[in-house]
């Protein structure tokens, strides 16, 4: 491939010719369109990237890494479960919860929720909740008090504030004078969070775990104890280890199992706007072959004296597919310059755009986010260049492999 004649003459080729300004232009074009779909492809994933990784950090704000429950719902031994857990090499903290669904009610407004026993110490190790409180902290919420922490959208729907008292209704009967009733208790409110993702935001309460415990008759036992690990992408193999160590009767979970058919299509999507992407690189590749066409075309004459000074077909046809690959190169390489700065700025871009045409792209209030984020990963750059490049290469061949075939006779019968 990378003979001195073959590599001399395919860069000689590529190079302009006053009478050659019509290929020369297709050829530029092959660069540009190969450079333009690089460019896109780099900013468009970053970009990509970046909002997955935001979803990512939401999810983890409220969902811990792993998740060790009890095969009956009730983990009497929770404590032995956090030490099976913790002599994990990988797990750096653990915490027990008590979690059931209710209903939440203040004056006429009423609204379903997941309330949530902790233990405010213990809680900041396995998630970051503590980093998105809006208003109070989880300290507040002391054994014995009845204080609750709700999502900021839960607080909107049922109108309430910080002091207000908010009624919790759990689906367990108790029998008394006037008849059956559900358990029920006042919890003062002490504190509002916001994770950006409306999953939790409107659903989700936290008490202190003794308070949950006596609502919902839990006894010294908890739903589970939750685990923070030291790698999340390790999460799934982590809680398969510590299921296959733990010698109790528990399941473990971890992170993605809670959204599986979400991480599944967001996986999806970016693939699928890769492909769609990818186009206009084919489309800029296919520039190539009309290019090594003409040029194999004009060359009729070139190829057949070469043949008979003694070139193989092979060197023939070298010296196109290094002019072709010359092309492809040309245009990965500067796609990849051009695109990594916009990667890594696209934010800035965005809002240079926005303050000169008056408008947003982003609505803080629907999306949660002010700014456009970017997450420039290297295995995505360089699979986008590889591919590039290949592409570049396989468009050389059928033009490359016509010259292979060239006559030496044919071509200059009429020279």
């Amino acid at each position: 491939m990378f003979h001195p004649v073959s590599l001399f003459i395919g860069l000689r080729y590529t190079r302009s010719r006053r009478r050659h300004h019509f290929i020369s232009f297709i050829s530029l074009f092959s660069i540009l369109g190969i450079a333009l779909g690089v460019i896109a492809l780099i900013t468009v994933l970053s970009v990509m990237n970046g909002f997955h990784k935001e979803v990512r950090e939401r999810i983890l704000g409220m969902a811990s890494h792993g998740d060790i429950q009890a095969a009956n719902g009730r983990m009497q031994d929770w404590a032995d479960a956090i030490q099976q857990a913790k002599q994990h090499p990988n797990v750096l903290a653990a915490a027990p919860y008590i979690e059931a669904q209710a209903m939440l009610t203040h004056r006429r407004e009423v609204s379903g929720a997941i309330v949530r026993g902790i233990l405010p110490e213990r809680e900041p190790d396995v998630v970051d909740v503590a980093q998105h409180m809006t208003a109070g902290s989880l300290d507040a919420l002391q054994a014995g008090q009845y204080r609750i922490v709700l999502g900021k959208e839960l607080a909107v729907r049922l109108g309430v504030e910080l002091g207000d008292k908010v009624t919790v209704v759990v689906p367990q009967i108790i029998t008394t004078i006037a008849g059956s009733m559900p358990r029920m208790k006042r919890f003062t409110v002490v504190g509002l969070f916001a994770v950006g993702m409306g999953e939790y935001d409107s659903s989700v309460a936290m008490v202190n775990m003794q308070d949950a415990a006596k609502l919902l008759r839990m006894g010294e036992s908890v739903s589970g104890v939750r685990i923070r690990i030291e790698d999340v992408w390790e999460a799934r193999r982590v809680s398969m280890e510590l299921a296959g160590q733990m010698t109790g009767a528990y399941r473990v979970l971890n992170w993605t199992d809670y959204h599986r058919h979400f991480f599944a299509a967001l996986k999806m999507e970016k693939r699928m706007i890769g492909l769609l992407l990818s186009l206009i690189i084919v489309i800029g590749a296919f520039n190539i072959i009309s290019t090594l066409v003409m040029m194999v075309m004009d060359k009729q004459g070139d190829i057949a004296i070469m043949k008979t000074l003694g070139a193989s077909p092979g060197m023939v046809m070298r010296i196109f597919i290094v002019q072709g690959m010359t092309l492809g190169a040309v245009g990965t390489l500067l796609g990849a310059a051009l695109g990594l700065p916009l990667a890594f700025h696209v934010d800035n871009v965005v809002a240079a755009i926005e303050r000169m045409t008056g408008s947003h792209f982003i609505d803080p209030s629907v999306y949660y986010i002010s700014h456009l984020p970017s997450d420039v990963q290297m295995g995505d750059v360089v699979m986008v260049m590889a591919g590039s490049f290949l592409t570049s290469l396989l468009m050389t061949l059928p033009p490359a492999w016509r010259a292979y075939r060239t006559a030496p006779a044919e071509a200059l019968r009429y020279e």
